[in-house]
């Protein structure tokens, strides 16, 4: 069966993933991520100042969706509520249920699906830091927007402060709005699911997930239609990167093992010399009680009883 040991060996290095080392390594990513969202909180003024001239310039180009839809959302609370609830929830369940999926189910696709998840989120974290945003919920009154999370607050685990847990608001950097990763992070979703899924059901949810979460995310006045906008083109740069990375973090993990290889083989060495040192003989040095072969090896195993027998007949004659 040759064509199955070719599948075999060139499937390997694909399987060779444990959910012990990408856990971690998952759980990393994420905690660099809300640290620097942490860190890059920026000017509230300039961050106000670039809210304002991104609802200046959607205005001017008509893309304001915006208002009506958080209208919307502040007076119809069966729309509102689940509205919230999506925003605070579904970020945070439904890709990393994605990629426990795709690993355990596609795992050969599982490497790359990471990687550019991963490329992505750090983008957005630089563009966290080169432009903080106010979100349209925290500007003034005056501007027309209601903070659906503030409004229907008493509905969920969160206070008046995003999606935050009540009295952890000073955790998160409410000026991280552009661009919207729950945009982004729900394309990929949807990407995932429809390449993957396999059903109609699958693909219609990999459709309808992030048109629902960019319709969410303005409703609620968490984001602005264009922080939608770069949150999509974030995972387009993501998806371009991510190739790159890869082959750099091959690199870099083949440069460790050639470093380490030798190393561990060097000590291997010396560890089997150290051990065979008090053991070596000579050619011609006899081990005690060891009798000589009859073919001269001198290295034949010592004489049963039956030889020994033989010998004293032997020496009696």
């Amino acid at each position: 069966m040759p064509h199955a040991e070719t599948t075999g060996t060139e499937a390997s290095p694909r399987t060779r993933l444990r959910w012990w080392t990408e856990l971690p390594l998952i759980l990393l990513v994420y905690a660099c991520y809300s640290a620097g969202r942490l860190l890059a909180r920026g000017d509230v003024t300039s961050a106000v100042d670039h809210g304002l001239a991104i609802l200046k310039v959607e205005k001017f180009l008509h893309l304001n969706a915006e208002h009506p839809l958080n209208r919307l959302f502040t007076q119809e609370a069966w729309i509102g509520v689940p509205a919230d609830f999506w925003y605070a929830s579904l970020h945070y369940l439904v890709t990393p249920a994605i990629l426990v999926w795709l690993f355990r189910s596609r795992a050969v696709r599982y490497r790359a699906a990471r990687t550019w998840l991963m490329t992505s989120t750090f983008i957005g974290l630089i563009g966290f830091t080169l432009l903080p945003t106010c979100p349209p919920r925290l500007l003034d009154a005056s501007h027309g927007f209601v903070d659906t999370m503030a409004q229907y607050s008493s509905y969920g685990w969160w206070g008046g402060e995003a999606s935050a847990p009540r009295g952890m608001g000073g955790m998160t950097n409410q000026y991280a709005a552009m661009p919207s990763l729950h945009v982004g992070w729900a394309l990929w979703c949807g990407v995932m699911l429809w390449r993957h899924g396999g059903t109609r059901t699958m693909k219609a949810a990999g459709v309808a997930y992030p048109l629902i979460t960019t319709i969410v995310v303005m409703g609620t006045a968490n984001h602005y239609f264009l922080d939608a906008v770069a949150g999509a083109a974030v995972m387009g740069a993501g998806l371009l990167l991510a190739p790159y990375v890869t082959r750099a973090a091959a690199r870099i993990t083949q440069r460790v093992a050639t470093v380490v290889a030798p190393a561990a083989t060097g000590t291997a060495g010396a560890q089997a010399s150290i051990v065979s040192a008090g053991c070596q003989t000579s050619a011609g040095e006899r081990i005690p009680r060891q009798r000589e072969s009859r073919f001269g090896s001198g290295t034949e195993p010592s004489a049963s009883p039956t030889d020994a027998g033989d010998g004293a007949a032997a020496t009696a004659r």
